[in-house]
């Protein structure tokens, strides 16, 4: 019936049998061609959902995308007689190592504290007198206690003089305290705020697990006060962070979606937190309610001239150009692309291109070994831009060639997952060869997107932030939490302190208690010890 109703309706558009011929192939061919484009995203969908979602190949997989398919095309859609670079041919590539999972590392530090339990038998218990010990055999267990509350009272006595009748009497101060008639202590707030924000524990399940274990009610209401307390704080501690990443000159920026509570209307809003890195350095968390570019005013200081490396989101280069800073003079800000992007697209497009896709594929594994060699020598950024320009812009120019080909010269659908895959990496081509100018710039932003995780891991616990204010909070609290993850510092033991010390504390001293400071410290406390 669908057949016959198009054919009635082509045959009152054309006037004689040629032209109903000609408009019944080109809707034809139109329908082939939509037909194709939704069993290529049925294909992606399928395989997003229930496929693997590592994009690690092994080399005879490669082998056999590379490989000459049935017909000279297989399922690449490409036109006939299209023929890949001559000096691009594949090259072998071994296999990665893999790791053993065993280690030689204790598995429990060596001054753990121990528990001695001696267990004698029954009649030298009876009659100890009559035995005379002669060795003993040890059996080690690892064993542990739940966390206690404690109740500190702190007691100030008052003192008069003998002598001096007359003198007022005399008490020690108070020491400094981050709020008034504020019954939580510093080590509870950084309990609190390590399990929420690095343990992924939301606060009412905080509150379920103190009053099962501890019989302590802890109110989810007073501990989301004291953790609006805590970021107050620790406000200072998180734009010095900030401070220093843009201190750098190389800046990984990305973005994530995390909800929060919009009161009023009974529903969540849609709000993001901006991640800064400063590749291995630190990173810094900004919160907005929208994704545009106007937001990245508040991520990137005014000020700022140098490299941001991100992703192939419209918003960047809107603000690149609109970048200025106070004096309101363009600032040198330079956009550096992530090969990262450009490999997952081609990776998509393996199955329904599997020739041109895993040519791609094995020369971007050509760039990133480089990279990986330059890595283990621990080459620094000059001589990795030497290095960059003697191989790395040869893979370049073949990759370049092969792109515009496939454009000019392949028939593959714009809406395709190839298609796709090429415009993506030919509009952004620019940005992709910045790395090969500059040794300081990584072939791609995954360190960033490694930041983006634990934000990933807590929103599926906690679910949603408290309202459009708190995202700011929640936006200090990882930044100071994930610094302390990476320099493998306890997260506890730093708010602990640094919350114990910060009512004492400057303006001028902020710089001495950020997570690396706080690191830096630590070690040469222990050196010295030593």
């Amino acid at each position: 019936m669908a057949f016959a109703s198009t054919l009635l309706a082509v045959s009152d558009e054309a006037g004689n049998p040629a032209e109903l011929i000609e408009k019944l192939r080109q809707r034809n061919a139109a329908l082939e061609a939509e037909n194709t484009l939704l069993r290529q995203k049925l294909d992606l969908l399928i395989r997003r959902v229930f496929g693997v979602k590592s994009e690690k190949l092994d080399p005879a997989q490669l082998e056999l995308l590379l490989a000459e398919s049935p017909g000279g095309q297989g399922k690449s859609g490409a036109s006939p007689g299209t023929e890949m670079p001559e000096e691009a041919a594949p090259t072998s590539c071994k296999a990665p190592l893999r790791r053993s999972g065993k280690r030689n590392e204790p598995r429990w530090p060596a001054d753990l504290p121990v528990e001695e339990v001696v267990i004698d038998p029954q009649e030298v218990q009876t009659a100890p007198q009559d035995w005379r010990c002669i060795g003993a055999e040890v059996k080690e267990q690892l064993d542990y206690q739940p966390a206690k509350f404690f109740c500190r009272r702190i007691i100030r006595r008052k003192y008069v003089h003998r002598r001096e009748v007359d003198r007022a009497p005399v008490i020690a101060a108070l020491p400094g305290v981050l709020q008034e008639r504020c019954i939580a202590a510093p080590g509870l707030l950084a309990q609190i705020a390590a399990a929420k924000y690095c343990d992924h524990l939301p606060l009412h399940r905080q509150e379920q697990i103190y009053w099962r274990q501890q019989q302590v009610w802890l109110p989810r209401s007073s501990q989301a006060r004291w953790m609006e307390l805590v970021a107050d704080w620790l406000t200072p501690v998180y734009q010095e962070v900030k401070r220093s990443i843009f201190s750098s000159g190389y800046v990984q920026v990305d973005e994530t979606p995390v909800k929060y509570l919009d009161p009023g209307n009974g529903k969540t809003g849609q709000g993001y937190l901006w991640v800064a890195n400063a590749p291995r350095g630190e990173v810094c968390y900004h919160w907005a309610v929208t994704r545009g570019a106007v937001e990245l005013r508040g991520v990137v200081p005014p000020q700022y001239a140098g490299v941001l490396q991100c992703d192939g989101y419209t918003a960047y280069p809107c603000f690149a150009r609109e970048h200025t800073n106070r004096e309101g003079e363009a600032p040198d800000l330079i956009l550096a692309g992530c090969w990262a992007h450009v490999r997952r697209g081609f990776f998509e497009a393996r199955n329904l291109a599997p020739r041109q896709a895993g040519w791609m594929l094995r020369q971007i594994g050509h760039l990133y070994q480089k990279e990986r060699e330059l890595r283990e020598t621990g080459a620094s950024p000059v001589l990795r831009e030497a290095a960059r320009a003697g191989t790395s812009s040869m893979i370049l120019r073949r990759i370049h060639r092969a792109l515009i080909l496939w454009k000019t010269r392949c028939r593959f659908l714009p809406q395709g997952s190839m298609g796709k895959a090429i415009d993506y990496a030919l509009k952004q081509w620019q940005t992709l060869e910045v790395f090969i100018r500059d040794g300081r710039v990584d072939l791609d932003n995954n360190e960033v997107e490694n930041a983006i995780r634990p934000v990933a891991l807590g929103r599926k616990n906690w679910l949603f932030v408290g309202d459009a204010e708190a995202g700011q909070r929640t936006a200090i609290l990882y930044t100071i939490i994930e610094n302390c993850r990476r320099l493998e510092i306890d997260p506890w033991a730093y708010l602990q302190d640094v919350l114990t010390r910060l009512p004492n504390m400057t303006n001028w001293q902020i710089p001495d208690v950020t997570p690396s400071a706080w690191a830096r410290a630590r070690r040469k406390n222990q050196r010295k010890a030593a």
